[in-house]
């Protein structure tokens, strides 16, 4: 009975055999094309690039072109390996005496690296060169690397390395140097597209080509990742696979849709971009892979408005590329960039949101009521076009205010009305009065400050605020010399915002009266003083003299407290021995 052979990833199965086979990596085929054809070919070798670009793939064929006799056993290195002698076979099924691969990442100490210099001194075995394959070469230790450095640099001349890694910059420089280092590219889309046509064309599959982009736009540039991908896409579609199945088997969602919500969320259609987010997710689209998506198409609306022809991208189809044109000439620079960051902001929230869609559709929300907000200079135009402020005490040039000052601010109030001209702001300025009239004292600034839970400004106001001169609407104090250097601006910015009025908080540098932490320390002192010159707490201290006062109660405070926390009384309690 014959044995069904096991079956093999694609991966596996379509990995490369010869450099004509390698894709996306011309210029290093090109250069050991050369060194090999002018007996020039380097001791040590360093690949690196990101995953999936064929750094271990490219060191066996290295490690086969330098061992292959040809077919009549007569040949010598060559870049094009017959893959028919017995040391092509024995190489590619990964049984080579001679041609030894170490995994660093689990063998990184220095007596892994002692078994290969203490190896390197006997000739091979049967092939024409040992070599040593080191894969994820940054992973050894730097005692291990040490070791390494001076059989790497003067190895005798049956010996070569090959090293592999996607982290280069933790390679030691000392042992790059002694390395002749390829960086593997990144495979471009249209490359990679050809490549998974061709794959799925020898399997058999019928897989159309907008599957194919999304697969080339979610392995970024990754062949393996690409490959892995299209195994799982042709399972998936059983036959005949297409770009919603690409999609859901992704978690993605429709790049048209996503089109859709952001420009949604561009026009400020905070319940249309939320009903489009809710839908993607009903269809499987992951909240996080929504807002990655945002994010990619607020990156490429940007690049196209730099350079357009970025817009002709294999991986898009047709009428995405007219929408990315057309959000591109509306849309300025300023609006997507500031979409780009705060879509940042919303992906750190989503990956620590214990809902993440929760925290989706509280980031759409953001989005949408910052989207129609002002340019800075529609701001300044309307700086520049406001009324001058009345002359009358109410809205007047107070001292340290110019004629262009109060414009501003009114100008900062009237952008701020709902809607409504000159009128509505003056009516907002004679509203003002009302609104501060229960402030008529600074401690009721104080207690407005405390209500509000503000513990860190109250602590500033109490501990740094000397005030100078009090007016409702107006401070004016000495700061302490520890004070925080934006307590003004602060403490203004937070009264506006609790009480709805301009507050104008100004610094001085005399005059000021005593903090309230002082006032307060003071009055504590002394009572203190006068507490300790009652007989009965002298003779206290005198039995107990580490004693402290810690706290002062009025005999009338102590009877309401003991009247709060007596039992209350029952009038008509049952006395079981009362005659009936």
């Amino acid at each position: 009975m014959t044995e069904t052979p096991a079956y093999q990833v694609l991966a596996r199965k379509y990995r490369p055999e010869t450099f004509a086979d390698l894709i996306g990596q011309e210029a290093m085929v090109r250069t050991l094309k050369n060194a090999f054809a002018a007996d020039r070919i380097h001791h040590a070798f360093m690949m690196t690039g990101i995953r999936g670009t064929g750094k271990t793939t490219t060191a066996r064929i290295i490690a086969k072109g330098l061992n292959c006799i040809g077919a009549d056993g007569q040949g010598g290195p060559t870049t094009e390996p017959c893959g028919q002698c017995e040391h092509c076979r024995a190489i590619a099924e990964g049984r080579h005496v001679d041609v030894q691969e170490m995994d660093a990442a689990s063998r990184t100490g220095v007596g892994d690296v002692r078994e290969i210099i203490d190896s390197v001194a006997y000739r091979a075995a049967s092939a024409r060169y040992k070599i040593y394959i080191i894969d994820e070469v940054h992973m050894l230790s730097n005692n291990a690397f040490n070791a390494l450095l001076k059989t790497l640099e003067e190895p005798p001349a049956h010996v070569k390395f090959i090293f592999a890694t996607t982290e280069i910059r933790k390679v030691p420089v000392t042992v790059l140097s002694r390395c002749q280092r390829f960086d593997l590219r990144r495979i471009e889309p249209e490359v990679m597209i050809a490549h998974l046509e061709k794959i799925a064309g020898l399997e058999g599959a019928q897989i159309n080509h907008d599957a194919l982009a999304l697969i080339t736009r979610a392995a970024e540039g990754s062949v393996r990742d690409a490959m892995s991908l299209l195994d799982q896409a042709i399972s998936h579609g059983a036959g005949e696979t297409g770009a919603e199945q690409v999609r859901a088997m992704l978690g993605l969602a429709d790049r048209g849709r996503v089109l859709d919500l952001f420009e949604a969320i561009l026009r400020g259609d905070a319940a249309g971009a939320l009903t489009e987010l809710a839908a993607q997710y009903a269809d499987g689209a992951d909240p996080g892979a929504v807002l990655r998506d945002l994010a990619e198409i607020s990156h490429w609306v940007s690049v196209i408005k730099i350079t357009p022809e970025a817009v002709e991208d294999p991986t898009i189809g047709p009428d995405e590329r007219q929408r990315g044109q057309d959000l591109a000439a509306r849309l300025s620079m300023r609006v997507l960039s500031r979409m780009w960051q705060m879509l940042l902001k919303a992906l750190e929230e989503v990956a620590l949101a214990p809902n993440a869609m929760m925290a989706a559709e509280m980031s759409v929300i953001r989005l949408t009521h910052v989207a129609d907000l002002p340019a800075p200079e529609d701001l300044l135009r309307r700086l520049q076009d406001a009324p001058p402020p009345p002359s009358d005490g109410g809205g007047g040039n107070g001292p340290g205010r110019t004629p262009a000052t109060g414009a501003a601010v009114n100008a900062m109030g009237a952008a701020r009305m709902p809607s409504g001209g000159g009128g509505g702001t003056q009516a907002a300025l004679a509203n003002e009065p009302s609104a501060l009239a229960q402030y008529a004292r600074f401690e009721a600034v104080v207690e407005l400050i405390r209500t509000q839970r503000d513990m860190r400004l109250l602590m500033e106001v109490e501990t740094h605020l000397r005030l100078v001169r009090y007016s409702p609407g107006r401070i004016e104090f000495e700061p302490t010399a520890d004070a925080p250097s934006d307590l003004a601006s602060r403490l203004a910015g937070r009264l506006q915002g609790w009480t709805g009025a301009r507050w104008g908080v100004s610094v001085t540098g005399s005059g000021g009266a005593a903090t309230i932490t002082e006032t307060r320390d003071t009055e504590r002192r002394a009572r203190e003083a006068h507490a300790r010159e009652n007989p009965l707490v002298k003779a206290i201290f005198e039995v107990f003299p580490k004693a402290r006062i810690t706290d002062f109660r009025d005999p009338e405070a102590a009877v309401q407290e003991a009247a709060i926390e007596a039992l209350p009384e029952v009038e008509d309690e049952w006395d079981p021995f009362e005659d009936n």
